[in-house]
């Protein structure tokens, strides 16, 4: 029986996965971590959220996109006094994700969109996008947290019951509940609110603080020193309903951003130093504008076409 077209990464044959690339489908990596969430959650929530909602997005679209397995180890040092918890230094997970970029260029995928699931994945994951595109110009690798969609938080804003959603919380596990309710001990769910919140110092994963709160000033304390057993705010009001429209809502989110993502062109770079450095310069590894991999259409005289080919969405 012949095998049905798919979008999971590893369940691809070698022409399949090279067939993807040549098609210029964009490539998705979930990233979350292993921490606590409470005693009602599993440690996997994170991951499981952000997993649950890329593949959301790709059953809609299975032949525009791949979905890789998600990186499951993030860097979370400030939850290590809670069992469980699996923290990566920041370098090595920024090198570790790179290298999972790195790879997929090279197969020849020029799309490359990140999702996190882990609020201090944020800086690392938007630092191994950065170096993706420094190191490979004729490619485009995004990062975005999925809480942050907006059409997430719109749908939030209309089902909202807690003061506070920060971890563990209204919004975490009804989604978690909509994606695994066998894994959800609701009984054990517990509101926390007594974290040390002020003017210009709170946290609240829908961005909207209750009324009077103004700048939220990034500060990571040890999560020990926050919370009772890893929860801020209220997930008594959680429900699988409230995260099955949270994840359509991601869902048709993701699915907006992956097809402007297809067709933003990939411009290749124009070097203005009268002296242009040797391959790699400055930047080690990121090959200078006249070395970059380009389509015959880009070349010719100079500003004949800038453009790398929209033919498979990369170069050749």
């Amino acid at each position: 029986m012949a095998k049905q077209a798919h979008y999971r990464y590893e369940k691809m044959s070698w022409p399949e996965v090279d067939k993807a690339a040549v098609d210029g489908r964009v490539v998705i990596i979930p990233a979350a971590t292993l921490e606590d969430h409470g005693r009602h959650l599993p440690v996997d929530t994170d991951v499981v959220l952000a997993n649950g909602v890329c593949h959301a997005a790709a059953r809609r679209i299975p032949d525009e996109v791949v979905v890789l397995p998600p990186v499951t180890h993030g860097y979370s040092p400030h939850h290590i006094d809670f069992p469980g918890t699996i923290t990566i230094d920041w370098k090595t997970f920024v090198d570790y994700v790179l290298d999972i970029t790195r790879s997929l260029v090279h197969h020849g995928f020029r799309k490359i969109l990140l999702v996190n699931g882990h609020g201090s994945n944020r800086p690392v994951l938007d630092m191994a996008a950065r170096l993706t595109v420094i190191e490979h110009p004729y490619a485009h690798c995004g990062a975005l947290s999925w809480w942050e969609l907006t059409k997430v938080r719109e749908e939030f804003a209309k089902m909202r019951e807690s003061e506070w959603v920060a971890h563990a919380c209204e919004l975490e596990t009804s989604v978690y509940l909509a994606l695994d309710p066998d894994n959800v001990e609701m009984d054990k769910a517990e509101e926390d609110t007594s974290f040390n919140k002020s003017l210009h110092f709170w946290s609240d994963l829908a961005g909207a603080p209750p009324a009077g709160y103004r700048n939220a000033v990034g500060l990571t304390e040890f999560w020990s020193t926050v919370t009772r057993d890893g929860v801020k705010g209220d997930p008594t009001k959680a429900t699988a309903e409230k995260g099955r429209a949270l994840v359509a809502a991601a869902a048709e989110e993701l699915v907006a951003i992956v097809r402007e993502f297809r067709e933003r062109p990939v411009v290749r770079r124009t070097a203005h130093q009268s002296i242009v450095a040797p391959t790699g310069g400055f930047f080690h590894g990121s090959p200078r504008p006249s070395d970059e991999p380009h389509d015959d259409a880009t070349k010719g005289a100079a500003g004949a076409d800038t453009t790398i080919s929209e033919n498979r969405g990369i170069d050749s």
